[in-house]
C-alpha cells in the first residue's frame, strides 16, 4: 500500500488505546522518530477503543492514523488496527509508555530477514523496578508461558510481551478471533500451529506512565489466557487425561478381579471394582471428546488441518463406531447372562455373591462403554456432515 506521498508503506506501528492521554503523545512521538531514524516508510496507527479523555484528539494532532474500534477489548482494538494497517509488516505495542518505541530496530531486522512473528522478551531484555507486579513476574507469566510451551511447543519464552512484530499476511492466515487480553496468547499459539517462523528479541519493560491502574485484571485475564490454551489443545485437555484414566482403570480392574487385595490394614474387595470401572468410562468419554473437539475446531477454522486426524478419519466412521460399540454391548450382555446363569444353577446357587459381581461389574462396564461408542459414532457423523 502507498502513503499519501506515493511511497510504499513498509511498516505499520499499531497501538491499542483506551484513555491513554497521559502517555499516548510520547509513544506516538517515539514511534514516528524511530521510523524516521531507520529511514522506513511507515505509519503509526492508534486503534481507539472508545476513549473519553481526549486520546483521539492527541492521535490526530500527532499525525497518527486514528481507527475507531467499537467492539470492546484489547484483542478487538488490535484486530481493528491490524485490519486498517497498510504496511507489509506490523509492530504492535501498548500505548502506556512501558515499551520503548524508539528501539524498534531489532524487530525491523528480524522481520526483513523473513520471520513471520518476532516476539519481544522482557525477561531477557530487562524488567525495570516496579514495571511488573511480582504476581505476574514470578507466577502468572512463567506458568502460562510454560503451559503454552508444553501444550503447543511454542519457541517463545515470554507469551505475553505486548511489543511484537509480524507480517500482515501471517496475521491474516492466523485468523485471530479473541477480543480480550488472551489475544496475546492466541497469536503465539496460532503462529506455532501454522508452522510459521518465530524468533525473539530482548525487550526492556519500564513502569507505565499512567496515574491510573492498568486495564489488566490479574486473575480474570490470567484465567482467560489459561482457558484459551486449554480449549485449543484437545490433546492435553481431553486425550492425555482420558488415556491415563483408562490405563489406571484397566490396570486396577485387572488387579482386583482375581480376588480381595490387601494393602497394609486395608482390604480391597469386589466393591472397589466400581472405581476402576468409573475411571475407565470417564477416560473413554474424555478420549471421545478429544476427537470431537479436534474435528469441530478444524471445521470452524480454530485450528489448522491435522494430517494424523485426517488419516484416522478414514477409520473413525459411523459404521466402525456401530461395529465396535455393538461388539462391546454384545460382550456385556453375554457376561450378564452368564452371571445370571451361574446364580441360577443349583450346584452354584450358594456361591459367594462377590464372585458373581466380579463378572457382573465388567459386564456393566462393557455395556456402558458400548453404548457410549455407538452414540458417539452417530454424533461424529453429525460433525462430519459439514465436510
Amino acid at each position: 500500500m502507498e502513503n499519501t506521498d506515493g511511497t510504499v508503506c513498509e511498516f505499520s506501528i499499531v497501538m491499542p488505546c483506551l484513555n491513554e492521554s497521559e502517555t499516548l503523545e510520547s509513544c506516538i512521538g517515539k514511534a514516528q522518530q524511530s521510523l524516521k531514524d531507520l529511514r522506513i516508510a511507515g505509519e503509526v496507527i492508534v486503534a481507539d477503543n472508545g476513549s473519553t479523555d481526549g486520546s483521539q484528539e492527541i492521535a490526530c494532532r500527532m499525525g497518527a492514523v486514528l481507527v475507531h474500534v467499537s467492539t470492546k477489548g484489547y484483542g478487538a482494538a488490535l484486530m481493528g488496527g491490524i485490519a486498517a494497517a497498510r504496511g507489509k509488516f506490523i509492530i504492535m505495542g501498548d500505548a502506556d509508555d512501558s515499551y520503548d518505541f524508539s528501539r524498534l530496530d531489532p524487530f525491523v531486522e528480524k522481520l526483513r530477514e523473513g520471520y513471520d512473528l518476532v516476539m519481544g522478551n522482557r525477561f531477557k531484555g530487562g524488567i525495570r523496578k516496579k514495571a511488573m507486579p511480582p504476581l505476574h513476574r514470578y507466577l502468572g507469566n512463567p506458568v502460562l508461558t510454560a503451559v503454552g510451551r508444553l501444550f503447543f511447543r511454542c519457541p517463545s519464552s515470554d507469551f505475553h510481551c505486548g511489543l511484537r512484530g509480524f507480517r500482515k499476511e501471517a496475521a491474516i492466515k492466523m485468523n485471530l478471533r479473541t477480543t480480550g487480553m488472551e489475544f496475546a496468547s492466541e497469536m503465539v499459539v496460532k503462529a506455532t500451529l501454522h508452522k510459521m517462523k518465530i524468533t525473539e528479541v530482548p525487550t526492556i519493560l519500564s513502569p507505565d506512565g499512567r496515574s491510573r491502574p492498568p486495564h489488566l485484571r490479574s486473575w480474570h485475564d490470567g484465567w482467560r489466557h489459561l482457558r484459551f490454551l486449554l480449549l485449543h489443545s484437545p490433546r492435553w485437555l481431553f486425550l492425555y487425561p482420558g488415556l491415563l484414566l483408562m490405563f489406571i482403570g484397566i490396570a486396577a480392574g485387572l488387579w482386583l478381579l482375581p480376588g480381595p487385595r490387601n494393602i497394609g490394614s486395608f482390604t480391597f474387595d469386589v466393591h472397589a471394582l466400581i472405581f476402576p470401572a468409573l475411571a475407565m468410562l470417564i477416560g473413554l468419554q474424555s478420549v471421545i471428546f478429544a476427537v470431537f473437539a479436534k474435528i469441530f475446531a478444524i471445521a470452524e477454522g480454530l485450528l489448522p488441518e491435522d494430517s494424523l486426524l485426517t488419516r484416522l478419519s478414514r477409520c473413525l466412521t459411523l459404521e466402525t463406531g456401530l461395529i465396535a460399540g455393538g461388539l462391546l454391548v454384545a460382550g456385556g450382555l453375554a457376561l450378564s447372562f452368564y452371571a445370571v446363569h451361574l446364580r441360577r444353577l443349583p450346584s452354584l446357587g450358594s456361591m459367594d455373591v462377590s464372585s458373581i459381581w466380579r463378572i457382573a461389574l465388567p459386564a456393566f462396564t462393557m455395556l456402558a462403554a458400548g453404548c457410549q461408542i455407538v452414540l458417539s459414532g452417530f454424533f461424529l457423523g453429525v460433525l462430519k456432515l459439514k465436510r
